[in-house]
């Protein structure tokens, strides 16, 4: 019997050995913080200072006050990443951390993860802040053990919780509705109410419609490599518009030895494709279609102090439609449609004080189907086991894991099934370590960990028509961190908390999925495993709340991060106007920051934020005519609470990209200059 036999085994087995016991007080749920304070609505939350797993995160008011629209605009904020946004409101977004690609990284929706079997990449752009809470960010994976085993699946993550309902004392029911409207014909309502139906129960329902022309004015100026100007002048961004309806809605409950919830999510929207400018095409006439739906449940349950379990439960059905009715090139009009269903127990035991355990079991289903001639539609089969411990001892706290993966694709060849024999199993080991070297310096603690872990093909790389190639193997990453985390809070005095991180990391990514050129023909591609990237880095963050007088509070934060991701594919490819050996990565810049600070006043606050990405290229072949110049943006917003006894009005005024700038984070995709947004949110 082989390991693997084992684990499922005692996953089955353990539950029932355990609910013999007989049943002791129930654990209180595990915190991320050690305390929360408040200051005139500003919220400190002071992490442990022997924080296992390098994190980043926004809530509360620090999220609010970010000129955001979606989450991939709060994500800027973090050091570390990279976002791929294409522009406008509409636009494409997702995100990259650390440089080893976006299809290692994990997006989870309370709790639970957003994928995308078809090519791998979640639009973050999506995703509003109407009703998110709070956003999370780690290197490797989640700090906590008790978790389903493919949140042990990725090199990085990030966890997007939405609002829980909270009633004050004599309520029952919360109504808070938000109206935005400003630049570049944006329109946003929303709405959330919330119920509380009894002790036990409460629910919340959140619907939004977003609606933007995407219209805006840029610059496209391009100097030669002779330092003469090619062309410059100013146009106005077409097929940027969107019109995208949002509903979900959960029930929450609990029980006098667990917790449960159900969450249903739809999403539908209609955009166009704004495409880049290039050859003298300013206009194009792509759409999309999506509609995103998807049911969740998680269940858990107390057995006793030492013991406890959680199921998770989902199913998802993406439908999208792509058209390019643009005959000059090539006439499109293709749908898609994907179907995920998925499973997880996890169970959680202390062994002894100081040392828990976790043992999950994940079963995922994966379809696709597709108008495309010639289409062979693929089913994937995961099987996913993890075995994870923690154990804390004096000033050192210690947590590692295994993770199990299995997975077997069937493809429907001229409708015969037949195994395609892409059958993969592996273990891929994960080891973290936190250690306080001064017993007289509790806030501070030293932090390193080792990951090996690997994404799947997805099955456009696999599977698509004359492009995939069933031959392609999983994309390794190895990920070695070294850092210390500094974090102290005060009651009294000017300076109310401070914390400061870093944390230096290298990253081996290997058998890159690439596409290659396929024979003599120009639009001929293959999906191939070639590429090698050694990424090494520094990132530093800061932190302080000062209050500054009795109703006055300044919350200052910085972050910054160097990265050098270099491309060691092939030794011979060292050309220097062509070659690619041992240059930048596309689009990684070596220097990126950023600077956000909030001064409030009673019920006025007025947020300042800045950005700054370095130089870069845009293919790895680091020449002059590759050259991405660096950007910076301002933004800038002012908000006023109006309290009363029954309702609360809320103003903001944004201005973002105050001075106008004219940068692109994609080649040839302008983004937006100056705009402006007014929010009026009512809260009953």
């Amino acid at each position: 019997m082989n390991l693997r036999s084992i684990l499922l085994i005692l996953n089955i087995i353990f539950p029932l050995l355990i609910f013999s016991q007989e049943r002791d007080s129930i654990m209180a749920p595990s915190l991320e913080y050690d305390s929360i304070f408040s200051m005139s609505e500003l919220s400190v939350y002071a992490r442990r200072a022997d924080e296992i797993v390098p994190s980043q995160r926004l809530s509360g008011k620090r999220l609010e006050a970010l000129s955001t629209h979606s989450v991939a605009d709060a994500l800027r904020y973090f050091s570390g990443v990279q976002i791929k946004d294409y522009g406008g409101v509409g636009g494409l977004k997702t995100i990259d951390i650390r440089s080893m690609g976006t299809n290692h990284m994990g997006v989870f929706y309370d709790g639970i993860q957003l994928g995308n079997a078809q090519n791998g990449l979640v639009d973050l752009g999506r995703f509003s802040l109407d009703n998110v809470e709070e956003i999370a960010l780690y290197n490797g994976q989640k700090a906590q053990i008790f978790q389903p085993a493919r949140d042990y699946g990725t090199s990085g993550s990030v966890y997007i919780r939405t609002r829980r309902p909270r009633f004050d004392e004599g309520k029952n029911y919360n109504l808070r509705t938000t109206l935005k409207g400003g630049s570049f014909g944006l329109l946003n309502p929303s709405l959330v109410w919330e119920q509380k139906w009894n002790s036990s129960i409460t629910s919340s329902i959140s619907a939004e419609y977003t609606n933007a022309s995407g219209k805006y004015k840029f610059r496209y100026r391009r100097v030669l490599p002779s330092g003469q100007v090619a062309w410059d002048t100013t146009a106005v961004r077409q097929n940027g518009d969107i019109q995208a309806y949002r509903i979900e809605g959960a029930v929450f409950g609990k029980t006098s030895d667990g917790t449960w919830n159900a969450k249903a999510y739809y999403y539908d929207s209609e955009r166009g494709i704004p495409g880049a400018i290039v050859n003298n095409v300013w206009n194009h006439a792509q759409r999309q279609w999506d509609k995103n739906f998807f049911v969740q449940a998680q269940w858990t349950k107390h057995i006793s102090n030492r013991y406890k379990f959680q199921i998770n439960g989902k199913f998802a059905n993406d439908r999208m439609r792509y058209l390019n009715p643009d005959t000059t090139q090539r006439y499109q009009d293709n749908r898609f449609c994907q179907n995920e269903f998925y499973l997880s127990t996890s169970h959680y035991v202390e062994l002894l004080p100081g040392w828990q355990m976790n043992m999950a079991a994940d079963y995922q289903y994966n379809s696709l189907s597709a108008s495309l001639a010639n289409f062979a539609p693929p089913q994937r089969h995961t099987l996913l086991l993890a075995l994870a411990t923690q154990y804390e001892y004096g000033r050192m706290r210690l947590m590692a894991s295994l993770l199990g993966t299995n997975v077997w694709d069937r493809v429907d060849f001229a409708n015969n099934i037949t195994t395609s024999g892409n059958f993969l199993s592996r273990w891929s080991p994960a080891l973290y370590l936190s250690y306080k070297p001064l017993a007289q310096l509790e806030d501070f603690s030293l932090r390193a960990f080792y990951k090996s872990i690997f994404r799947l093909p997805t099955f456009n790389d696999l599977y698509y028509t004359e492009i995939g190639n069933t031959q392609l193997k999983p994309e390794n990453t190895h990920q070695w961190n070294l850092g210390f985390i500094y974090a102290r809070d005060w009651h009294q005095g000017i300076c109310r908390h401070i914390e400061i991180k870093s944390d230096a990391y290298f990253n081996l990514v290997d058998n890159k999925i690439i596409g290659v050129p396929k024979g003599s023909g120009q639009y001929r591609w293959m999906m191939m495993n070639l590429g090698k990237v050694h990424i090494f880095g520094i990132e530093s963050t800061a932190e302080t709340v000062l209050r500054l007088q009795r109703h006055t509070n300044l919350l200052l934060s910085a972050n910054y991060t160097y990265q050098s991701a270099t491309d060691h594919t092939n030794p011979t490819d060292n050309d220097p106007y062509y070659g690619t050996y041992g240059g930048q990565i596309a689009y990684v810049p070596w220097h990126s920051a950023s600077l956000a600070g909030t001064l409030s006043w009673k019920s006025a606050s007025l947020n300042y934020s800045f950005i700054y990405v370095g130089e870069r290229y845009h293919t790895s072949a680091n020449t002059r005519e590759n050259y991405e110049q660096p950007w910076y943006t301002h933004d800038i917003s002012a908000s006023y609470r109006l309290q009363r006894r029954k309702f609360t009005l809320v103003f903001t005024l944004e201005c973002n990209n105050l001075f106008n700038q004219q940068y692109e984070v994609i080649l040839n995709y302008p983004m937006p200059g100056r705009s402006w947004k007014g929010i009026l949110r009512a809260e009953f």
